[in-house]
């Protein structure tokens, strides 16, 4: 293995040694700690350690690395303290993320460090985010994003190369190739001979080296850090490397070749170096054995603090509520607007106006999406956005949902607030993972805020067929640590999208497609807030109570109008996540008999969910058992009259005779 210092100082390659030998004697003693039962899991970087040394040392510390689970000399380097790595290895409640994240899928805003997930692929387009949040504040900075060979093969990666090709965005994406993913060798992952050649497809260089030479790597991470901040473009770096323990240790090596072992044995990280370091006669077999000997004392000194700090873990379920969300409380200020300073507004006409006037507040808000600068957005909301404010902040999107997503989180971790608009919400199964495992869990697991807002039109009627007539809300409902709101009406819109954006967690604002241009109010002008997670009270009444939102509050309306025999009270939900069970539990109260009406198809839907709170909290409340008003358990077809036939206003009389008639 060759060497090569360039301008490297003796001090700096003593530095070097020093950072790479420790977290292969971590390992060493967590392998033991592994086998008496101490930590429950452990993924080995055992042979690749100089590709996360020496890369996180090329980098500035106030630059974000995305790491994997193999990746802990990033940790190391990053100078964060073994006692409470160990405890986060443990599970310990004064572990980085209070026990609630394994081994190393948790981050640290304070050391630069985003946590992944499993998933492997998503921190890519996280690391496109916090780039261009460097990019729009003019900051010299790059950020460096790590996946394995396997994770190549997923979409997010070809999602996230693309996309910072596209925008020319300084992230080093850097490969560490060691054969393996999991037990897949590459033959079975890919047919490229390299997988720098990827790089030329995205339009972006490319490198491939020797991942276990630490010159090399800390070298050549310094170099195409200049580079990507000097030419503002991304970079490809893949890193030649092996494993030398099983994916996990439960899982063994048995699956590869005993050669292969006997090969790397000969290309071990540490040993080569230090073999290099006693031929430069930087330092002698006597001083490497003394910081050896001073690096296992120190980790002994700080496993034995460790376990001298442990304390009795406490069970706080109401914190473990409350720590799903960032904590917020809306502006009492916003949330009481002048009613007399209005003007009429169509639906989309005030959904525009809260854009517009929450750019104009938050100056680091981005909105992004498909088609939505010069064109306006398949609806039209974002017409006229980019004469505003430019296309740096009204961002066109190359089509790939998960990667824009991912780029939104990594824009909170600059400080960024984000809007994404989904072209229709049916094209939110692209972006499923990013929202459900990255948006929704990022706070619980390591305190950190997704100040995202996803925009979903949404909803049926126009014969548009199963593609882009989807109600998927209740997909997301179940999920802690997302908040979802569904306006009905143009004041809602305006004031619960200018809450969502001022909300740091992420929201889900569905807009029903057929309300944009149908539905005109009297809207404030001013820039004011809804509350996200009141219900509001439609109209009031004696004999039965229809709770709803969306659509489902101009079908309740229609029907109350066409029958003033029956005195009807309308809720209308507006938010589903959270839900506002006191309104919900008023209005059961109120009438004794509840209708809950969604477009959503039955099974499955919030109506399921909200009939079985009122069974199990108001069930005494109840004249009636509750029923359910929903659209057929089918796709939603294209021909008019099928679709009239699937939508539950269908069946809203049916339903309304028979609960009336109980």
């Amino acid at each position: 293995m060759f060497f090569d210092r360039k301008d490297l100082s003796n001090a700096q390659l003593l530095q070097l040694h020093r950072s790479l030998l420790y977290p292969r004697l971590i390992e060493e003693k967590m392998l033991i700690l592994l086998r008496q039962g101490k930590i429950s899991k452990w993924f080995s970087g055992i042979g690749q350690e100089a590709i996360a040394v020496g890369a996180t040392m090329a980098m500035q510390q106030d630059e974000w690395i995305m790491p994997l689970h193999r990746n802990l000399g990033v940790f190391t380097t990053r100078q964060m303290p073994l006692r409470k790595l160990f405890k986060q290895w443990q599970g310990e409640q004064d572990g980085y993320s209070k026990g609630r994240e394994r081994s190393f899928h948790f981050g640290s805003s304070d050391h630069y460090i985003c946590g992944m997930i499993s998933h492997l692929g998503p921190q890519l387009a996280v690391a496109d985010g916090v780039a261009l949040a460097y990019q729009l504040a003019e900051q010299n900075k790059a950020v460096l994003a790590f996946t394995g060979e396997g994770g190549t093969s997923e979409g997010d990666f070809h999602e996230a190369l693309n996309i910072a090709a596209v925008w020319d965005l300084p992230v080093i994406f850097l490969v560490e190739n060691n054969g393996y993913a999991l037990s897949t060798p590459t033959n079975e992952q890919y047919r490229c001979v390299h997988l720098v050649d990827k790089a030329k497809g995205y339009g972006m260089e490319g490198v491939r080296i020797d991942g276990n030479n630490i010159l090399a790597v800390y070298d050549t991470i310094k170099g195409v850090r200049e580079y990507c901040i000097t030419y503002q473009k991304p970079y490809l770096v893949e890193c030649v490397t092996f494993r030398m323990r099983g994916h996990e240790e439960a899982s063994g090596t048995h699956y590869v070749p005993s050669s292969l072992f006997e090969l790397w044995q000969q290309k071990d990280p540490v040993n080569n170096f230090e073999q290099y370091l006693q031929e430069q006669e930087i330092i002698t077999q006597e001083g490497l054995q003394a910081v050896r000997d001073e690096i296992k004392t120190q980790i002994e000194e700080e496993l034995a603090a460790a376990e001298k700090e442990k304390s009795y873990f406490v069970i706080d379920t109401k914190l473990e509520l409350d720590e799903v969300y960032y904590p917020h409380q809306q502006s009492e200020e916003l949330l009481n607007v002048d009613e007399n300073d209005a003007s009429e507004k169509r639906f989309i006409d005030a959904i525009k106006e809260g854009l517009i006037q929450s750019m104009k507040e938050h100056e680091k808000l981005i909105i992004m999406g498909q088609d939505i600068a010069e064109y306006g957005g398949a609806f039209k909301v974002t017409e006229g956005l980019v004469n505003i404010f430019g296309k740096k902040r009204i961002r066109n999107t190359p089509i790939c949902e998960s990667g824009v997503v991912g780029a939104a989180l990594g824009l909170a971790l600059e400080g960024y607030k984000s809007v994404v608009e989904m072209q229709f919400a049916d094209f939110v199964t692209m972006a499923f993972n990013q929202i459900v495992n990255n948006l929704a869990k990022i706070h619980y697991r390591w305190g950190q805020p997704a100040d995202v807002v996803v925009r979903m039109p949404t909803g049926g009627g126009m014969g548009a067929g199963p593609f882009h007539s989807q109600s998927n809300e209740a997909w997301f409902a179940h999920v802690p640590g997302l908040k979802i709101v569904y306006p009905a009406s143009p004041r809602d819109a305006k004031g619960l999208l200018i809450a969502a954006i001022n909300d740091p967690n992420p929201v889900l604002f569905f807009e029903h497609k057929a309300l944009y241009r149908s539905l005109t109010e009297r809207v404030p002008n001013a820039f004011y807030e809804v509350e996200i997670g009141k219900a509001r009270l439609v109209q009031s009444g004696e004999d039965v109570s229809i709770i709803t939102y969306g659509m489902g509050v101009i079908w309740a309306q229609q029907y109350a109008e066409a029958h003033p025999e029956v005195d009807v009270e309308i809720l209308d939900l507006r938010s589903l996540l959270p839900l506002d069970y006191d309104a919900i539990r008023n209005t059961t109260a109120r009438t004794g008999r509840v209708l809950i009406l969604h477009e959503d198809t039955l099974t499955g839907g919030i109506g399921a969910e909200i009939a079985a709170w009122i069974g199990e909290h108001c069930f005494n409340m109840l004249d009636a058992p509750v029923m359910r008003c929903a659209s057929l358990d089918t796709p939603v077809p294209f021909n008019k009259a099928l679709e009239k036939n699937f939508m539950a206003v269908a069946r809203l009389e049916k339903c309304m005779d028979e609960l009336l008639a109980y």
